[in-house]
């Protein structure tokens, strides 16, 4: 696989072929790319709904209404969509239940090691939580690391892919009952491919020149 190749072949889709369905195995592999990707300390602090029926896509579009219209046929036309949720809390059930997964997982080789991974991933919840106060910010960090994994992903996979930071977090959290669960929405991805009309798929893709963004020591 020529990564080169890949990152400049992906794009941010902007209009998708409606009629286009994703298969179901490679959906799978898109939920195998989130629930696989990196967090800090191996924290999770995350959740994601995966819309694909009509109707669980026009409840995401729900939030896109009003300022944010610009995005509903995004969502609407594409194949899937997929929410990206941060937890609203990283409470002591929550470490002790990735711990518990851990020791399932055979990630130790004895109740030292157990107990240094409890302890480090800890010192650092507690030090967003307590400390700098920042644990939100924090978890949403970890959660924009599952969403860069999807969209390289996506594009391996031979998949266009949208991120979408322009919906109403308040109406999706309502619809989808999200404080119930201690979640919030952060993003949106909306997979599919292509509609051959897509402006965006004719432009070149710019970025800044190496030297200007990448410093070797």
């Amino acid at each position: 696989m020529n990564l080169s190749a890949l990152v400049q072949r992906r794009y941010t889709t902007k209009r998708f072929d409606p009629q286009r369905r994703i298969a179901e195995p490679v959906i799978e592999q898109v939920r195998h790319l989130l629930r696989f990707s990196p967090s800090s300390t191996n924290s999770q602090p995350w959740h994601f709904v995966v819309a694909g029926s009509a109707e669980g896509k026009q409840t995401v579009a729900k939030a896109t209404s009003d300022s944010y219209a610009f995005n509903q046929a995004k969502v609407l036309d594409a194949s899937h969509v997929v929410v990206f949720c941060a937890r609203t809390s990283i409470d002591d059930d929550h470490l002790q239940t990735l711990l518990t997964q851990e020791q399932q997982d055979g990630r130790f080789a004895n109740d030292d090691a157990r107990q240094g991974q409890h302890n480090g991933r800890t010192y650092f919840v507690n030090l967003h939580r307590l400390e700098l106060k920042d644990a939100q910010h924090w978890m949403e960090k970890q959660v924009y690391l599952a969403l860069g994994t999807l969209l390289l992903g996506a594009a391996a996979l031979e998949v266009d892919a949208c991120p979408i930071e322009g919906f109403d977090r308040s109406i999706l959290d309502r619809e989808l009952g999200l404080g119930e669960r201690s979640l919030t929405s952060v993003a949106l991805v909306a997979l599919g491919y292509r509609h051959p009309d897509d402006f965006n798929a004719q432009l070149p893709k710019s970025r800044l020149p190496e030297e200007q963004v990448i410093s070797l020591l």
